[in-house]
């Protein structure tokens, strides 16, 4: 996916995405925080504008990855576990 990142001045930041297949879309994160969904067609004039609350933004970014938060807390949690029960198996060796 290709992303061009354009500050604008007075508005915040539009970051435009383009998908392989061609698809086009963008982000407007504004300087009060609130976030645009821009979808384009064929022109370069957006065919539809959403607006999203941080919270509708959050929401729509957790369906968006590939794994949830907590799948990927819980895989940490899993590897900070282990490492700490190696360190206090080394730890207890050496004593």
């Amino acid at each position: 996916m290709d992303i061009d990142r354009t500050t604008v001045p007075g508005a915040g930041v539009l970051f435009h995405l383009r998908t392989p297949e061609g698809a086009h879309f963008a982000l407007l994160l504004e300087t009060g925080g609130t976030r645009r969904l821009l979808l384009y067609g064929e022109s370069d004039e957006p065919i539809a504008d959403i607006a999203l609350r941080a919270e509708d933004a959050d929401r729509l970014a957790d369906l968006l990855r590939s794994r949830s938060v907590g799948d990927r807390l819980t895989r940490v949690e899993r590897r900070l576990d282990l490492l700490t029960r190696d360190r206090r198996g080394t730890a207890s060796a050496h004593r």
